[in-house]
């Protein structure tokens, strides 16, 4: 029988849904774009349903992290996005992503820890609702040809979630009314912005056996440092079900493969599967993960991959429409490359090649790594003047050749005809296969 909690948190449903053999999920917005943002806002206000946000540790820490935001801050940010679309906030859930010593492995386990317990403190009582526990990498004083033992991650993964809770108590404090954080734990996953790999190797299913232990030493870990009730706010496992995006193409999931996985979530009725790196999966496969257990389908650079996509497609465009003529345009996709090249340090130990096939991913990989480059100031310049070159529409013919589905939308009335309207259809266009694979509008 599930236990009662006090407040119950939104995402709890999934579990109510996936144990009585409804297939309801939910996907995860791990971005920090604003256009991402507002496209996914706006089709959470059409579609009556509620919208997962996730920052990861090192995107948003107490020192700003690379997107130079603290949690708080981020909460603000979004909060402002929320007032401009017109999707209240509590429709809006925010998670944290591989929160523990990630971008703290340099130190020794005493300092690491004592840094990852003030992030997750600072998620917290920002107002993140979701916690993701991952304690899985490595630190300076771990043994460096031994693999970290589940008792190691697990115990770590206590001692952050004993801070989580002493956070929420303090946050309790201040809003009498604070729903109580629910944790993930556990990381069969590349680390946050992909594998570093150089030579493509076949993903591996979890192993059944590496899932129960996972729990097992979770579990344990909790009952040794006191946190029974805390455990009961766990209510997913990251696992492995055989997905991952690559360069040209991805996995895509295969049910038989992960049969076995995902038949032993039965065994665990407070307990549903996470899955990550589910971009690029059909919306038929999407439905399949939601459908076996996987009740969380992260997507990151599947979203911000649909807006650089509808960027080009205004840059060509651009390109076209003031072709010989004395109009200064934007040239945005060489000044995005300029960007790249100039500060590489994004992309290069992901990207593998010679010079060709590195431009080549420089624009076009499905890891999308050019996504960190956007918010930069040329780039933003850019962008900005090619939005302004197109502000009164793209020409129908040249809206057909490179942006098709948007001009049948356009055609039928259904979609303004204004750059930025025009990009966010062709994200909402890859959020659409996410709604049909969660079924979200049942929460």
């Amino acid at each position: 029988m599930r236990m009662v909690f006090k407040m119950k948190h939104p995402l709890l449903k999934i579990i109510d849904f996936q144990k009585s053999g409804k297939a309801v999920g939910i996907y995860s917005a791990c971005t920090a774009n604003g256009i991402v943002l507002e496209a996914a806002m706006e089709r959470a206000l059409e579609t009556n349903s509620v919208l997962l946000i996730e920052s990861t540790s090192n995107q948003v820490d107490q020192y700003g992290g690379y997107t130079n935001m603290t949690p708080k801050d981020f909460i603000n940010y979004v909060t402002e996005l929320s007032n401009k679309t017109g999707l209240p906030m509590d429709k809006i859930i925010l998670g944290g992503d591989h929160l523990g010593p990630l971008t703290f492995t340099k130190y020794n386990e005493d300092k690491a820890m004592e840094e990852a317990k003030e992030l997750v403190r600072q998620y917290v009582l920002a107002g993140y609702t979701k916690i993701h526990i991952d304690t899985s990498m490595k630190l300076n004083d771990d043994k460096i040809d031994e693999r970290l033992s589940d008792e190691t991650i697990a115990r770590r993964g206590a001692i952050l979630c004993s801070e989580c809770e002493k956070a929420y108590l303090e946050l309790l404090k201040l809003n009498p009314k604070a729903i109580h954080p629910i944790y993930i734990v556990g990381s069969e996953v590349p680390i946050p912005g992909g594998s570093q790999s150089a030579v493509e190797t076949e993903v591996q299913v979890t192993k059944v056996i590496d899932f129960k232990k996972t729990v097992k030493a979770f579990q344990t870990a909790f009952n040794n440092a006191g946190l029974q009730e805390a455990y009961k706010y766990v209510m997913a496992v990251v696992v492995q079900p055989g997905v991952e995006e690559k360069d040209a193409g991805c996995t895509e999931y295969n049910r038989e493969k992960a049969k076995e996985l995902m038949d032993s979530i039965s065994d665990y009725p407070n307990i549903i599967f996470e899955g990550h790196s589910t971009d690029y999966q059909t919306k038929v496969k999407l439905r399949e993960l939601v459908e076996d257990g996987v009740g969380i389908l992260k997507v990151g650079p599947g979203l911000t991959y649909a807006m650089r996509e509808g960027l080009f497609a205004l840059s060509f465009v651009e390109d076209e429409l003031y072709a010989n003529t004395n109009k200064e345009t934007s040239n945005f996709r060489s000044i995005l490359e300029e960007a790249m090249l100039e500060n590489p340090k994004y992309w290069q130990n992901h990207y593998h090649g010679n010079e060709s096939e590195l431009a080549l991913k420089r624009k076009y990989s499905f890891s999308d790594r050019s996504r960190y480059y956007m918010p930069s100031d040329k780039v933003s310049k850019a962008q900005e003047t090619m939005f302004e070159n197109l502000k009164n529409g793209v020409p129908l013919n040249l809206l057909s050749q490179f942006m098709p589905i948007e001009y049948t939308l356009v055609r039928e009335g259904k979609l303004q005809n204004n750059p930025l309207e025009l990009v966010k259809s062709r994200i909402k266009y890859t959020i659409n296969e996410y709604l049909y694979g969660t079924q979200q509008q049942e929460l």
